[in-house]
């Protein structure tokens, strides 16, 4: 099962770690964090070194649905509520700069960068569509309210946001990674203090960056409380309409669309890591009705790490932990999650000053109602027979019949049907 975007061999690969070396900076994990994060620190001119336990983008990266957008949902009257109006400005303010470093490179690039309105609509929910434009006035950005929509169903309204984009990342990523320093197929078993062992040697680290999509280091962080992973489906359709901009239904479970080339990409069947779903089953019923005419070229489906109050934790991996940082929990926008993530740990590792550190702050409260879910799905799998367990904590493990692998519900990993670890935050080849 590939993607869209991983049809044919686009990325470059490179060797594995051959000996024990040193550098001013480690990180681990070559997806897109991961790769950005390699990429700003080359043009400082930083000592790095970055190791992926399989090849390049072979994870949730080759598995987006690639929208470049600063709107993630109908997150700012959240943010206006939770954190005020100065730090919803200050989330919008990252992100906007994530999506113009974003442009600036794609311009230069040959990645199929197409500049699209986004749109965030509501089936049943017309309230919640006038609160957002409500919270977004209030930080001083203009968005606008439409009604129509060229989708095979009507809505309440949507909010929109004008000149967003989309692109191939995989395209995108082939490119600023290829004079990088990477060692794919490198594997880390463990990590003492700031050293990584791996089967071919150890990297001895003055800094350490974890870009593992899930946090692995269990002693540090919180982040098996923190985090929970949630998966989604994708198809590619021929013979579809093209919607002319990218949409995305404001409720988890919904439907996005997108095209790209001469394919309608349609997502939705999401759920809960380890729970019941729609999958691609629920997409392929909608198709059906709705595009009776196309057929289908390609599916996929991904795994996006969710935090408790729906922004990403980017910065040191614990208040205890001065030179180890982590980039997770971008809640399903991971392309400017990951961007924004690059820039704000390349400052905290030359430790320049960074305006947005502290809205990204994986130390900030946990205090979240989120929080209370995450607990009582860890107990109630903890306390559940089966005899097939995960790796990583114990929980009980559930059979994906959509997927054929055994999921965990606890914190999302995933076990193929031979016992190899698909998705983590178990750690193991």
């Amino acid at each position: 099962m590939k993607s869209l975007w991983q049809d044919g061999n686009i990325m470059p690969h490179f060797g594995h770690l051959n000996g024990d070396c040193k550098t001013d900076v480690l990180i681990i994990g070559g997806g897109i964090a991961g790769l950005l994060t390699a990429y700003f620190l080359h043009q400082r001119n930083i000592d790095y070194i970055l190791v992926e336990k399989n090849t390049l983008c072979s994870g949730v990266t080759g598995n987006t649905t690639a929208k470049i957008t600063f709107q993630h949902g109908l997150i700012y009257q959240k943010l206006v509520k939770n954190i005020g109006v100065d730090g919803a400005k200050t989330y919008l303010k990252a992100n906007q700069n994530a999506f113009k470093k974003y442009s600036d490179l794609c311009r230069k690039i040959a990645c199929d960068y197409q500049v699209k309105n986004n749109f965030v609509y509501s089936l049943d929910d017309r309230r919640k569509i006038e609160k957002e434009l409500d919270a977004l006035n209030k930080i001083g950005y203009l968005a606008n309210f439409c009604k129509n929509l060229p989708l095979p169903f009507d809505t309440v309204g949507a909010v929109e946001f004008k000149n967003q984009a989309q692109f191939h990342p995989l395209k995108f990523l082939a490119h600023i990674s290829k004079n990088l320093n990477i060692y794919e197929n490198t594997f880390v078993k463990e990590m003492i203090g700031n050293t990584a062992v791996t089967d071919f040697g150890r990297i001895e680290a003055k800094n350490v960056v974890v870009a593992t999509h899930f946090p692995f280091i269990n002693k540090h962080g919180g982040f098996s409380f923190k985090l929970y992973q949630h998966r989604s489906y994708a198809v590619a359709l021929k013979n579809a309409p093209d919607v002319g901009g990218m949409y995305v239904d404001e409720s988890k479970k919904g439907m996005s669309f997108r095209n790209y080339a001469d394919c309608l990409i349609v997502g939705g069947g999401d759920h809960r890591t380890g729970k019941n779903g729609g999958n691609w089953q629920g997409i392929r019923d909608f198709v059906k009705v709705n595009y009776p005419e196309s057929s289908e070229k390609f599916h996929w489906a991904t795994q996006d790490c969710m935090s408790l109050d729906d922004i990403p934790y980017i910065g040191k991996y614990s208040k205890h932990t001065k030179r180890l940082f982590v980039a997770s929990g971008f809640n399903k926008w991971g392309m400017t999650g990951a961007m924004v993530a690059a820039e704000l740990l390349c400052d905290m590792i030359e430790e320049k000053d960074n305006d947005f550190a502290h809205i990204f702050d994986p130390s900030r409260s946990v205090l979240k109602p989120q929080l209370l879910v995450n607990g009582f799905e860890t107990v109630s799998n903890l306390l559940s027979f089966s005899t097939k367990r995960c790796p990583h904590l114990g929980c009980a493990l559930k059979w994906n019949d959509a997927e054929h692998s055994w999921d965990c519900p606890c914190h999302g990993t995933r076990i193929d049907e031979q016992g190899k670890i698909i998705d983590n935050p178990a750690n193991g080849h």
